[in-house]
């Protein structure tokens, strides 16, 4: 009986899961819709437009391979927080004082320094591959 309920327990959680995922890709493809509309109703495309769909492009890309896959790269998260902070910084760079620029500059440098440090332990340490008893 307990196994049952675990079955169903997760065979829930997964249905859940899928359905949030499909609920991410909608509001994002929306996004990208009204970013576009703002796009043509201004006339012009800046640099923050660009970034703001490269970041809308990053979330789709990993819904996509979460929804592949199953696991969630670490990295892509970090390179959308990269695009955001780089977004923030040029959008607000003349309202900001010269310690707020260097926090968010930083940060940046911190986030681009994380992702070589995983890169770098996925190649050299790579986690084991699991035997067929394993699965």
């Amino acid at each position: 009986m307990d196994k049952m309920y675990r079955k169903y327990g997760i065979t829930s959680i997964k249905a859940i899961e899928h359905l949030v995922l499909i609920i991410i890709a909608i509001a994002t493809v929306v996004a990208i819709g009204q970013e576009i509309k703002h796009i043509f109703d201004v006339g012009a495309v800046t640099l923050a437009d660009l970034l703001l769909l490269f970041i809308y492009l990053e979330v789709l890309a990993m819904v996509s391979h979460y929804a592949e896959s199953g696991k969630l790269p670490i990295r892509m998260p970090l390179y959308i927080a990269i695009v955001a902070l780089a977004r923030y910084l040029i959008l607000d760079m003349k309202a900001m004082d010269d310690w707020r620029i260097i926090a968010i500059s930083l940060s940046t440098l911190t986030l681009a320094a994380t992702v070589i440090v995983i890169r770098w332990g996925q190649l050299k340490l790579p986690y084991p591959r699991p035997k067929e008893d394993d699965l």
